[in-house]
């Protein structure tokens, strides 16, 4: 329901742009490519698992950080190659959502390539935070599993050793209704430690905590503990955190804060 009521707005957004105005949608999805009958303005469509868009990307590679090297192709004819400093399938998305606007108004594909290329990243986004143990420490924004899943998919096109999650789930109505999808996504990590739930703006009337999840990525064959405590957390990691792996902080509230604590004491 939740899904559909976004695909509506999205619909009733769209139906708002002039005949001469611009669309520009990600044809690997099936939401997107619906919208497209809600307006009279221009599309401009890309994708990667649908070669029929306008703007694709062929022949992708990471390097040992995992950002990707593509080639873009414009209506199946070469365009540019293309480099970006930040990592993940869904930033190759991004870019050629990017490049569709960027062609449109007319931007030179040099200056679409050096400021791609410049480009490495929003706050809160894969943000590397330093290293400790030897290991690298990044944070990230997620809190949703889509997003999860994505930031997952993204690390593992990187070169490491173990990966740790520390995940904070932001608000007790969102662990409640979402516990399912929350443990499956978070087990595409090595070793998840979950701290208490971000309250926010609610109380626990759900009868919920981050032990629930804890519990379920347990079942689910995964190495998952509850710290409640920041100062543990950063105890746990210090005393099992090997070389060359990744530490990533998961959530919308004060997780951020565990991975200063963390670098600086290295």
């Amino acid at each position: 329901l939740a899904r559909e009521n976004i695909v509506k707005s999205f619909g009733t957004y769209v139906r708002l742009l002039p005949e001469d105005g611009l669309l520009v949608i990600n044809l690997d999805d099936e939401h997107c490519r619906t919208i497209t009958k809600n307006t009279k303005a221009k599309v401009v469509t890309y994708g990667i698992e649908h070669q029929v868009a306008n703007f694709v990307a062929r022949n992708i590679a990471f390097d040992s950080n995992g950002f990707p090297t593509f080639d873009v192709y414009y209506n199946n004819n070469f365009y540019k190659t293309i480099s970006l400093s930040v990592p993940g399938k869904h930033n190759i998305l991004n870019a050629l959502a990017c490049i569709c606007v960027c062609h449109e108004y007319g931007i030179g594909k040099e200056d679409i390539k050096n400021a791609l290329h410049k480009y490495t990243g929003a706050h809160r986004r894969f943000e590397y935070k330093g290293t400790f143990n030897g290991a690298s420490v990044y944070d990230d924004y997620g809190h949703h599993p889509t997003e999860i899943l994505a930031t997952a998919n993204a690390l593992k096109q990187k070169t490491y050793h173990e990966s740790w999650a520390v995940f904070q789930p932001h608000t007790y109505s969102r662990t409640k209704s979402l516990l399912d999808d929350f443990a499956h996504v978070l087990t595409n990590f090595d070793h998840i430690v979950l701290t208490d739930i971000y309250a926010a703006r609610e109380n626990n009337i759900y009868n919920i905590s981050s032990k629930d999840l804890a519990d379920k990525i347990i079942a689910l064959g995964k190495t998952a503990v509850y710290l409640p405590n920041f100062d543990d957390i950063v105890k746990h990691l210090q005393e099992h955190v090997k070389a060359n792996d990744i530490v990533l902080t998961l959530g919308a509230g004060n997780v951020t804060q565990i991975g200063p604590m963390l670098t600086s004491e290295a």
